[in-house]
């Protein structure tokens, strides 16, 4: 990766610089999403080539590659950012309930047949599609928008019918892709793209500070 630190940017709200830490913490954000995305097509492909009884076990690197993204994203809204965050909490504990209260090894082939299930592992993907929609929004990337709608269409049609199984599947196979070629993709940008403009979060965190008296 480039090293910025000692180059000074023009804000909306003044000068600021890219030092080393930063750009560690974007290493680390494309490092983490390149795993989630690894993790969630292997996933996939090993439920479709050996069968559903031991593809839970890829649920592990996805929850904690999603969380340390999510830790490491820069997101401009801090209610954004911590509602995504909220979101992957509250999916990965009902993905952990579902590991530890049921039998792990008929994990995916619950999900399947017992579509209500969705509700506990809803947020987890919801918190993937806010990623999605957020790496979309910055930089326009057709990848990020295919994930942030394939993804809730086919989660959304699993729990309501909406389409059959196979395209429930298709949908969901071309969201973990979509992730995986985003997570590339993204190792070709500077690290201030992925900052952002730290002007803009400084002025944010201390206009939300209290004045002092």
């Amino acid at each position: 990766m480039e090293n910025t630190a000692e180059l000074e940017f023009e804000g909306v709200y003044g000068k600021y610089e890219i030092t080393r830490s930063d750009e560690l913490e974007v290493r680390n954000y494309r490092l983490a999403l390149l795993v989630c995305g690894i993790s969630f097509t292997s996933g996939l492909s090993h439920w479709l080539l050996f069968g559903a009884s031991d593809a839970w076990i890829w649920f592990i690197p996805m929850c904690i590659s999603l969380g340390l993204a999510l830790k490491w994203i820069h997101i401009y809204a801090q209610f954004l950012h911590r509602t995504l965050q909220i979101f992957w909490a509250i999916g990965s504990l009902g993905i952990t309930i579902l590991i530890l209260k049921g039998n792990s090894q008929e994990l995916i082939s619950d999900l399947v047949s017992r579509p209500m299930l969705t509700l506990l592992v809803g947020p987890y993907f919801a918190a993937m599609a806010g990623l999605g929609f957020k790496e979309f929004f910055c930089f326009q990337r057709p990848e990020a928008i295919g994930l942030t709608l394939f993804l809730p269409i086919s989660l959304g049609s699993h729990l309501v019918g909406v389409f059959s199984q196979d395209i429930e599947m298709i949908f969901l196979y071309l969201s973990a892709l979509l992730l995986l070629i985003l997570s590339i993709r993204k190792f070709g940008m500077d690290a201030a793209s992925d900052i952002g403009d730290k002007s803009i979060f400084e002025y944010l965190r201390n206009k939300d500070q209290p004045a002092e008296s």
